[in-house]
């Protein structure tokens, strides 16, 4: 290579680079522009009309500021309820059989119990935040003849389906079988 080309790549080489700063720039004053105008459009159709809270103060700005006022808002908003592990543990044994009788077989309910005696196991060797756990794996066989018992009797208090008094309906033709 000749002397004057390799003092032109380094300088290529940096305008290239001066290039892409400069379109990067455009490119973000182009964005700002369309956003812009996307905003006032909609704000021409009326979109921004008469949505919920319009003219009313933001809540959480109070007279101090709480930078976690979104968090609170959304726990509050969505019912969530975080406790520690402990407790938590205690109401999922406390709502267990509830739970169990939603659930339609004995295979989902087996799997249930036992997910459940494993989250009790980990929380055992976890070291424990908060209160102490006292929360107790239960018996699968012996939860599940429970379980049986509760869903039988519920099958003997249903009432049946009422019978139609215009007679018996015809037997419908198996789906496999044509009919000539």
């Amino acid at each position: 290579m000749t002397e004057d080309q390799q003092e032109s790549r380094p300088l290529d080489a940096l305008d290239a680079r001066e290039a892409e700063k400069k379109a990067a720039r455009a490119r973000i004053e182009h964005q700002q522009t369309w956003v812009d105008l996307q905003i006032r459009q909609a704000m021409e159709r009326g979109d921004f009309d008469n949505l919920p809270g319009a003219g009313k103060p933001i809540e959480g700005l109070g007279e101090t500021y709480d930078p976690e006022w979104w968090l609170k808002k959304l726990v509050e908003r969505e019912h969530i309820a975080v406790l520690p592990p402990a407790l938590q543990l205690r109401k999922d044994d406390a709502e267990l059989e509830g739970r169990l009788d939603d659930l339609g077989s004995e295979k989902e309910a087996r799997t249930f119990i036992e997910e459940f005696n494993a989250r009790v196991i980990r929380a055992r060797y976890t070291p424990v935040d908060g209160p102490p756990l006292i929360t107790m794996p239960r018996d699968v066989e012996a939860t599940l003849e429970g379980w049986r018992e509760r869903r039988a009797a519920r099958r003997r208090t249903t009432p049946a389906a009422p019978a139609d008094s215009s007679g018996p309906s015809p037997a419908r033709p198996r789906w496999w079988r044509r009919t000539r």
